[in-house]
């Protein structure tokens, strides 16, 4: 039987006060356990993910990106974008959970989190398998259909196989599948001591008043695949569900790049052709008696260099500016290769900083 496993539940220390474990931990010790993919879903924030991205790269470990929802009715939901789309509004979402919420809050409510489900897989959070878990079962297949899950994990609390056992039961009722989380909070055991004091810092006590809000069995790290498949044997069907929803969610960082605004009038030109046709009728303008063969030449290579680099938009946008600055007689001159000369010599120009006439090699023939 396959033991190929992915850890869909792991908390960094980017959430602050409960994770013990950096980014970077978390990954050389998952590529050391021969985990497939982890999912980092620190609570209400994706600020951990640029560095569990890097870790991602340097250890082979894929990375799903995601994060834990805690809503305001003590909902909580594991949320993972499948694409760049629900990336976008994923991020959204929690700009509106941290606008509503204030400094260092996040007020979400499930009808936000149903407004931008497109494309975010959900993973429900429970503690028992009561009416409210079931009522929640209930909303989260109606909000997310086939994307959405119930989460199985250990607690080592009492009777803790009984309320996996339940767990199942329900959400076999309920229509809704389970998957198997660890739910980490540190990558190995050691750490355990670390995670404790956090704890204490969090409900400002001391460790000796920390009692069952600590951590049992320092339970919460990143096990070996065979380890899970023992400590949930029977339900293998969540076990491989780790793996299906790793296959569904490929959105990946490697998919974010810089989008720079486009100025084109006309939308049947690219930037590159629009800055052409601009420099050349400019051209035309400051030479009509003809283009000097060493002007044209400039042109030629400098229109050459902007589209090897892609900074035709840019040029644009620069053009936008003069143009508009022009129509309301504000002053605006090109670049000049030479330092500011004046009849006296100085480099400065003269008082106010206004040049008394425009360079004559501003070399810009944009109109």
């Amino acid at each position: 039987m396959s033991t190929r496993y992915a850890e869909l539940q792991v908390t960094s220390h980017f959430s602050f006060l409960r994770g013990a474990s950096s980014a970077e931990e978390l990954f050389a010790q998952a590529a050391m356990l021969g985990i497939k993919a982890l999912a980092v879903v620190d609570r209400n924030s994706l600020a951990g993910i640029v560095r569990a991205h890097e870790a991602a790269k340097t250890t082979g470990i894929r990375l799903i990106v995601g994060c834990r929802l805690d809503l305001a009715d003590g909902m909580s939901l594991l949320v993972y974008p499948t694409d760049r789309a629900a990336y976008s509004r994923l991020c959204r979402l929690l700009s509106i959970g941290k606008k509503r919420g204030g400094k260092a809050r996040c007020h979400l409510e499930w009808s936000d989190v149903v407004a931008h489900s497109e494309g975010l897989v959900a993973v429900l959070v429970p503690d028992q398998a009561d009416d409210e878990c079931a009522f929640r079962l209930r909303r989260l297949r109606d909000g997310f259909g086939d994307r959405g899950y119930v989460a199985l994990s250990l607690r080592r609390r009492p009777n803790d196989a009984l309320r996996l056992h339940e767990l199942s039961n329900l959400a076999t009722r309920m229509r809704v599948p389970t998957v198997v989380t660890n739910d980490v909070l540190f990558h190995k055991p050691a750490r355990r001591i670390l995670q404790d004091v956090v704890t204490c810092i969090r409900h400002n006590v001391t460790i000796d008043a920390l009692g069952d809000r600590r951590e049992r069995h320092a339970d919460r790290y990143l096990k070996l695949p065979e380890e899970m498949y023992r400590l949930f044997a029977r339900y293998p069907e969540a076990l491989a569900r780790t793996l299906h929803i790793a296959d569904r969610c490929r959105f990946s960082l490697d998919e974010l790049a810089y989008q720079y605004p486009e100025e084109r009038d006309d939308p049947s030109l690219t930037p590159q052709e629009t800055l052409a046709k601009l420099t050349w009728a400019g051209a035309v303008a400051r030479y009509p008696e003809g283009i000097p063969d060493s002007v044209r030449a400039s042109l030629n290579h400098e229109l050459t260099l902007i589209e090897k680099l892609g900074y035709a938009p840019y040029f644009l946008t620069v053009n936008a500016i003069v143009r508009f600055a022009r129509s309301r007689d504000i002053l605006c001159q090109g670049r000049d290769r030479r330092p500011w000369r004046g009849r006296s010599g100085s480099s400065r120009p003269p008082a106010g900083g206004r040049p008394t006439r425009r360079s004559p090699r501003s070399p810009c023939p944009l109109p």
